[in-house]
């Protein structure tokens, strides 16, 4: 991306830059060639939401969503007090590289913010700037909570890594002035909708196996019945004549028995695609019970003119 164009603020696994171009030929251009509202009800760390600011000028407003507190709590704080952000990241930044060479004190210094971070006591500029420096400093920008909300992923390997990109954070901020953010229920987001709206789903993805953890984005678990109720909430967009286009992990691709989302999203279009791994390089091994895990990217079909347009979706063998 160009210098001073808003970009994802969070190293994120899972994160969906690389499926920028699948989703750019799949996108609904009888919606976007018009005053359109662009609603995220999983934002994550962005990165389709930060690309559909960038790129498409008619998007008239943009809605986001996520479940995790800390995750909108940290967007909120980027949109409306990026400068006192940036002093506390850099005061991070300054001690964390002071540590380089000093293993167990920089492995001390790790745990100690992880721990503070857990309170929840912090104001909430420094809040967010915790959830920050964890995600650039943690294990391959995981994130993943316990059953009391507790954040437990173990201390990455980086030399330095950035953790104050103040021309970046000030660049977020400015988009995310025409940006709607709430935390909730995903369901809630329809209430954001204007008559020309797209949707883009990516909820947390469903296991590709029954030791997966990766799931645990949030305390309460994003199960089955989630993930059917999500399909219900689908099918009630599509009844109301509204697009959208969801992505999860291709069950089917890990083992050809699973027909979970066949099933569930028989009535609408379902594509393949490869994408990269990123939580682990080694394909025979797991991480934190974490195993190699798909992406997959669903919709309903959408149409323009001299052309169908059908959801991509990233295989099961790879991720995102």
């Amino acid at each position: 991306m160009k210098n001073g164009i808003a970009k994802p603020f969070l190293k994120w696994a899972g994160g969906k830059t690389q499926l920028i171009n699948e989703i750019e030929r799949s996108l609904p251009y009888e919606i976007i060639n018009k005053k359109f509202t662009y609603v995220e009800p999983f934002v994550g760390s962005g990165a389709v939401l930060f690309w559909m600011l960038n790129n498409f000028p008619k998007l008239e407003k943009a809605v986001i969503n996520d479940i995790n507190a800390d995750l909108i709590n940290t967007y909120r704080i980027i949109g409306s007090k990026p400068k006192e952000l940036i002093s506390i990241l850099q005061i991070l930044q300054n001690e964390f590289h002071n540590l380089e060479g000093k293993d167990e004190e920089k492995k001390e210094y790790y745990y100690k913010k992880r721990e503070l971070y857990n309170t929840r006591k912090e104001e909430k500029s420094g809040q967010a700037a915790l959830f920050i420096f964890l995600s650039r400093t943690c294990f391959n920008g995981l994130y993943r909570v316990n059953k009391s909300n507790g954040y437990n992923v173990p201390m990455g390997s980086y030399k330095k890594p950035t953790i104050c990109d103040d021309k970046n954070i000030l660049a977020v901020s400015n988009v995310l002035q025409k940006v709607e953010i709430l935390c909730g229920d995903f369901e809630a987001t329809l209430k954001e909708a204007t008559s020309n709206s797209f949707f883009y789903f990516d909820p947390p993805y469903k296991p590709l196996s029954n030791t997966s953890s990766f799931n645990s984005y949030a305390k309460d678990e994003f199960n089955d019945e989630e993930q059917i109720r999500l399909r219900n909430f689908c099918s009630k967009l599509e009844k109301q004549g509204q697009k959208w286009m969801l992505s999860n992990s291709d069950v089917k691709g890990k083992d050809t028995n699973v027909n979970f989302f066949d099933d569930i999203y028989s009535e609408f279009s379902i594509s393949r695609v490869k994408a990269r791994r990123s939580i682990n390089t080694n394909p025979e091994n797991n991480y934190l019970g974490v195993p190699l895990s798909g992406r997959a990217f669903r919709s309903n079909l959408l149409f323009v003119p001299h052309k169908r347009i059908s959801t991509t979706i990233p295989n099961a063998n790879l991720a995102a």
